[in-house]
């Protein structure tokens, strides 16, 4: 897992997809930074929940390569035949992921410190919001890693991740549709961002922690399933 996560960690950064990602969010974080310490606002956690609607197109740009440009390059069978377990290719993909997603909100750090030297902040607000926002990204990076493990298409698989993005983030949207109460009930409750919503507003939830992890957890062991099924085919 380890050797996976180095390779695509660096794979990120050897082309312009980790540069792009990065300085996209740093370009949003602090155009908002710039926006909420002039309107006299300690709380950064508003700055990350802002970026909710940003996740939506970067994930895809994320997740797009994780599994399909290995099978498009044909490498995919060195990595299928080794004697490695595939949760272990799997892990190490996601977690090289992961962490350029998490490499995004560092800024918000330097932000917090800021604002700490002029008024008194909620630290854990911060960490908390920050905490929602990596297992949103956490969730969505699973998605897109398993549809990206289904095509040896980057460009399908951005497409497809990014539509899905769309329907899961906003399922709340599509809930006013429905005219049956209970389905639109599960509906609003099952939309990430109202799950997402709860971290910011700190409303602290462990059932809040849990589906985003099962989320990742049951998407993970798809895409395992996908490699499996690949394997022995």
């Amino acid at each position: 897992m380890k050797a996976v996560f180095k390779r695509e960690l660096k794979a990120y950064f050897s082309t312009p997809i980790g540069f792009l990602v990065v300085a996209a969010y740093f370009f949003f974080l602090g155009l908002y930074f710039t926006v909420v310490y002039a309107a006299g606002s300690p709380e950064i956690s508003m700055i990350i929940m802002a970026t909710s609607s940003i996740v939506v197109f970067t994930i895809p740009i994320i997740t797009m390569r994780l599994m399909s440009e290995d099978r498009r390059q044909k490498v995919d069978q060195a990595l299928l035949t080794a004697p490695v377990k595939l949760s272990g290719i799997v892990f190490g993909k996601f977690f090289a992921a992961l962490s350029l997603f998490a490499i995004c909100f560092t800024p918000t750090l330097i932000f917090e410190i800021i604002v700490a030297t002029k008024v008194e902040v909620n630290f854990i607000s911060y960490l908390y919001s920050l905490l929602g926002m990596l297992l949103l990204g956490s969730a969505l990076i699973s998605i897109g890693m398993f549809i990206s493990s289904l095509t040896e298409s980057p460009i399908v698989s951005a497409i497809l991740s990014l539509v899905i993005n769309f329907v899961v983030l906003y399922l709340s949207t599509f809930a006013t549709m429905v005219d049956v109460e209970w389905i639109t009930k599960i509906l609003n409750r099952a939309a990430f961002i109202t799950v997402f919503e709860n971290f910011g507003n700190n409303i602290f939830k462990v059932a809040d922690i849990i589906y985003f992890l099962s989320i990742t957890a049951a998407f993970i062991f798809l895409t395992v399933r996908s490699l499996e099924k690949r394997r022995w085919s």
